[in-house]
C-alpha cells in the first residue's frame, strides 16, 4: 500500500500510542496495584518488593511526559496541514509563531512541572501545560474533535485523560505529605477514571482510522455525499469509465 508523508506523520500517533503508551500504561498499573497490596499487607515479611512503591512513582512521571507527547504528536499533523491549507503563515504570520509560541510554552511548563517543589508552582506549571493543550487542540477547529458526539470522542477522551495525568503529576508530593491519605483517595480514584478513559481511547482511535482516508484517497472519499438530510446520502459519483 502506498503511503504518503502526510500519512506517516498521521500514522505515528497510533504507532506511539501502541508500541509505547499502553505497554507504559499496563506497567504503571501493575505497579499500582502491587504498591497497594503491599500497604494492605500486615505480614512482618511481604512478599512483594518494597521496590514497586518507587517503580511506580518513575513509571507515572515517565508516562505523563509520554501521554502529553503523544497527544501534541496527535495535534501536530491537523494543525500543521490546516496551517498549509489556509496560507496562514502568508496570511497571519502572527498566528503562526503564536502556535510555534504555545507548543513552547507546554512543554517547557510540563518540564518546570517536573522539577517544581511548591504547591504554588506546581499548580501554576500545571495549568499552563494543560492550557496549551487545550489551546492548541480548539485553535481554528482544525483538530478533528466530533463536537456533536463528544461522549464518543476519541479527541475529548484522550484530552480529559492528558489533564487528569497533569493533575496526577501536580499531586504526587502531596500524596506523600498527607497523614491522611485525602490525597491517595483522590489520585486513586482519579485515575480510574483515567484508565477507563485510556481504554476508550483504544476503540475510538481504532474507529477513527477507519474512517481518515489515506491521503491519496482524500478526493475520492470526500466527494461523497454525507449529509444525513440529503436523499442521495452515502452515495459518491460515478467513477468514470476506464479507456
Amino acid at each position: 500500500m502506498y503511503l504518503s508523508h502526510p500519512d506517516i506523520v498521521l500514522l505515528l500517533h497510533p504507532i506511539l500510542a501502541v508500541t509505547l503508551l499502553f505497554p507504559v500504561l499496563g506497567l504503571v498499573v501493575n505497579r499500582a496495584w502491587e504498591t497497594r497490596r503491599r500497604r494492605l499487607d500486615t505480614s512482618e515479611k511481604s512478599k512483594i518488593p518494597a521496590s514497586v512503591g518507587p517503580d511506580h512513582l518513575k513509571l507515572g512521571e515517565f508516562f505523563t511526559a509520554v501521554v502529553v507527547g503523544v497527544s501534541l504528536l496527535g495535534m501536530t499533523r491537523a494543525i500543521a496541514n490546516g496551517i498549509v491549507t489556509d496560507q496562514l503563515w502568508s496570511k497571519a504570520p502572527f498566528q503562526v509563531v503564536f502556535i510555534a509560541l504555545i507548543y513552547a510554552a507546554t512543554l517547557a511548563s510540563l518540564v518546570l512541572l517536573y522539577k517544581a517543589r511548591q504547591r504554588m508552582w506546581r499548580g501554576i506549571f500545571a495549568s499552563l501545560t494543560g492550557m496549551g493543550l487545550v489551546i492548541l487542540g480548539f485553535f481554528n477547529n482544525w483538530v478533528f474533535r466530533r463536537d456533536n458526539e463528544w461522549y464518543v470522542s476519541h479527541f475529548y477522551f484522550g484530552l480529559a485523560a492528558a489533564l487528569l495525568m497533569i493533575f496526577a503529576l501536580a499531586i504526587v508530593q502531596d500524596i506523600y505529605r498527607d497523614r491522611t491519605n485525602t490525597w491517595r483517595k483522590i489520585h486513586i480514584a482519579l485515575n480510574v477514571i483515567a484508565l477507563v478513559l485510556f481504554v476508550l481511547q483504544g476503540i475510538t482511535g481504532t474507529r477513527d482510522l477507519l474512517e481518515i482516508p489515506l491521503d491519496w484517497q482524500k478526493s475520492a472519499v470526500y466527494s461523497c455525499n454525507f449529509d444525513p438530510n440529503s436523499p442521495d446520502f452515502k452515495t459518491c459519483p460515478t467513477p468514470p469509465a476506464n479507456k
